[in-house]
């Protein structure tokens, strides 16, 4: 599950909560490219008497896309996986200002310094198309997030940057390499099969079979 550490709605401590109020005991926090909602959140279960299991979810690109990739069970992260996502945010950020580049360009221009002091005042998240998004609704380009997608922000948007970043294979070796367990995010979604064998090399545990964009058919798949 997600947080507000990443493109959750909620806090750590709320997420504990309502999965405890919703009678589980047993849960994972893997927001994206960071783990700085586990201790909260950890802290927060261990009031419940919930069991937590640290994890992220890691943004790899294959083919210009993203390829996300969860690991769990990771105490913290390791100076290979903090110099990985440090570049990431790096990539990030640089492709945000090219995409709003690309947005004035077409006459949708945003405020790419409120963008970036609200990323830094929510503990330095990084830059992604749905905060583009909201950026893009804020200045009364889009009504909706879907609007600025469908407008500017898909792969056949006229904003639309490729992605750049570590490989799916690289992510799921330094994982293994930090002792943590890897696992293939909805695969039904990504829909990049081809690269499973290549993962599983690499050291690959686990692919995700339950997930909102996988029908029955999809679960009992991966399953």
């Amino acid at each position: 599950m997600h947080t507000t550490a990443s493109d959750g709605r909620s806090t750590p401590e709320e997420l504990v909560k309502q999965a405890y109020d919703a009678g589980i005991r047993t849960m994972g926090v893997t927001d994206h490219d960071t783990m700085g909602g586990v201790a909260r959140a950890a802290a927060a279960a261990t009031e419940l008497g919930m069991t937590l299991v640290p994890g992220i979810e890691i943004t790899s690109v294959h083919g210009g896309k993203d390829v996300h990739v969860l690991a769990y069970f990771l105490p913290e992260l390791s100076e290979a996986l903090r110099d990985l996502l440090a570049e990431q945010r790096r990539n990030r950020l640089e492709r945000a200002r090219l995409i709003a580049e690309r947005l004035a360009a077409v006459g949708a221009p945003i405020d790419m310094d409120a963008l970036m002091q609200a990323g830094a005042a929510l503990g330095g998240k990084s830059l992604a198309r749905p905060q583009i998004a909201q950026a893009l609704i804020a200045a009364g380009h889009a009504g909706s997030v879907a609007e600025a997608f469908e407008k500017y922000l898909s792969e056949d948007g006229p904003a639309y940057v490729p992605h750049r970043g570590a490989s799916p294979s690289e992510v799921v070796d330094l994982i293994g390499q930090a002792g943590g367990v890897s696992s293939l995010a909805h695969p039904g979604y990504t829909k990049k099969d081809e690269i499973i064998p290549d993962l599983v090399a690499a050291g690959l545990t686990a692919i995700e079979a339950y997930h909102s964009s996988h029908d029955a058919d999809m679960a009992l798949r991966c399953a």
